[in-house]
């Protein structure tokens, strides 16, 4: 049996004159990288219900779990991240809970800013359903 989910986030999909956009962050310790909303599982918290919290707290994005995308695994700050990645549907926007730098980019644009290979394969697996 593999080892518990520790992180869960979301790929964040939403339309713009027909085309698809993704939605990327800047770490809350002010890094000058761009990765994926996504943060710790909490107590009694379902791993999709992690990643819309994490996104909405993260960018004040409000966004539909549509289907899984992708766990990945990585050590980050000396702790061992096993994560789900979920596609997301763009609901609405108000404030986020933290004070983060968020981008809305063509998935192409993604792929190259994106700073983590775990994150450029969530968007990579999440192309197929990038439809508008």
């Amino acid at each position: 049996m593999s080892a518990p989910l520790t992180h869960a986030g979301g790929l964040v999909v939403r339309a713009t004159d027909g085309r698809p956009e993704v939605l990327i962050v800047r770490p809350k310790d002010g890094s000058d990288v761009w990765v994926l909303p996504k943060g710790h599982i909490e107590a009694g918290e379902r791993p999709e219900e992690t990643a819309a919290r994490e996104v909405a707290e993260e960018t004040g994005v409000v966004a539909t779990v549509e289907r899984l995308l992708e766990r990945v695994t990585f050590r980050a700050k000396n702790e061992d991240v096993r994560a789900a990645f979920y596609l997301m549907r763009y609901r609405q926007a108000r404030k986020g809970l933290e004070d983060r730098t968020i981008r809305w980019v063509s998935p192409a644009d993604g792929e190259r800013m994106l700073s983590h290979p775990e994150s450029v394969r969530v968007l990579r697996a999440a192309l197929p359903f990038l439809t508008t």
